[in-house]
């Protein structure tokens, strides 16, 4: 497998560890089963998460090419935009960041770490005009002597999903020192590339686990047209095309996304105070408090007994968590 001959730019302090959340697990009666939680929250890099294993290839990448700038999208929330920010300043690199605002665009959360951090940020209404903007824009950037690397949203392209590859082989040694084979390993998907990272790495390092994918907004149609293609590129530029994928075997829950995208669900915000309350575990409403409240319904419905294992992976997102300060207070 050709993952070693990618460079990476150093971003991510790792490995993140792998802990039990015993007392979630009491929480959640006595047939629950043992709960890990991977701790990619805690990548290092300005307030960590999952992005930051993506943008170790993405900027080497950049740097490869001569790159000058780094240019990027997303929500004002965006916690990709927040760490492509961070990546820029340590490899040297300007950042021009195209926002949009139809979730509000209060200057906090991410998006005060984004203006701390002096990228160039840039705000539009909605999602296509971001979308239009990044070319338009790239252009603007080559026109004044400039060279634009471009990532798409979350990083989401097979080189920024071999972060996701490397951290299933992170995972599976971190399982077997601790003698655990569990059965799934839940996340949350938006753009994919963490799906398409994950999914690639189970099938290739045989891994006794599946990828659980919790869709943050979408339908599981329009997820799996999206990953296909994704985790087919992923395991093609690793000299694996041969090792194929078919839809139905990827496991996609859109079930708790809840009216949309940023938009937060009543389990969600449950989770969130539960994990905070017995693991001392912070959750944001955006991405990974829908993934654990998708888990916390699985095991409250049976689908494990106390002889089984699951881990949930820890996507980050802290910073967003202060945007939604007078909703999380409601549940106190």
């Amino acid at each position: 497998m050709r993952l070693a001959a990618y460079p990476r730019f150093p971003l991510v302090t790792g490995p993140t560890p792998l802990q039990r959340a015993e007392r979630l697990e009491r929480a959640l009666g006595a047939d629950a089963p043992r709960i890990y939680i991977k701790r990619d929250d805690l990548t290092g890099l300005a307030y960590g998460g999952n992005k930051g294993r993506k943008l170790e290839y993405l900027v080497a990448d950049a740097l490869a090419h001569r790159a000058t700038v780094l240019v990027t999208e997303g929500v004002t929330q965006s916690n990709h935009a927040r760490m492509t920010a961070a990546a820029a300043l340590l490899a040297g690199l300007k950042c021009v960041l195209i926002l949009d605002a139809r979730n509000g665009a209060e200057e906090q959360g991410n998006l005060l770490l984004d203006r701390l951090m002096g990228a160039d940020v840039r705000i539009v209404p909605g999602r296509q005009e971001r979308i239009d903007a990044m070319a338009r824009i790239a252009d603007e950037l080559r026109d004044a002597g400039e060279s634009p690397y471009v990532i798409p949203t979350g990083g989401s392209v097979p080189l920024g999903s071999l972060g996701y590859v490397r951290a299933a082989h992170e995972l599976d040694a971190q399982l077997l020192d601790i003698g655990e084979a569990p059965s799934r390993v839940y996340f949350p998907t938006g753009s994919q590339g963490t799906l398409a990272g994950l999914v690639a790495g189970a099938r290739l390092f045989n891994s006794s686990w599946s990828p659980w994918a919790i869709a943050v907004e979408g339908t599981e149609r329009e997820i799996r047209d999206d990953a296909v293609p994704h985790v087919a590129g992923t395991l093609e530029i690793l000299g694996a095309a041969d090792q194929t994928v078919a839809p139905v075997e990827m496991c996609i829950d859109a079930g708790f996304a809840g009216e949309g995208y940023g938009i937060p669900t009543e389990a969600g915000m449950e989770a969130i105070h539960l994990l905070a309350r017995t693991e001392a575990i912070f959750l944001d409403p955006v991405y990974t408090g829908k993934a654990m409240s998708a888990l916390i319904a699985h095991v409250r419905a049976g689908a494990f007994s106390p002889d089984d294992s699951v881990v949930f992976i820890h996507t980050g997102g802290t910073p967003s968590l202060f945007v939604h300060r007078d909703l999380l207070l409601e549940g106190l």
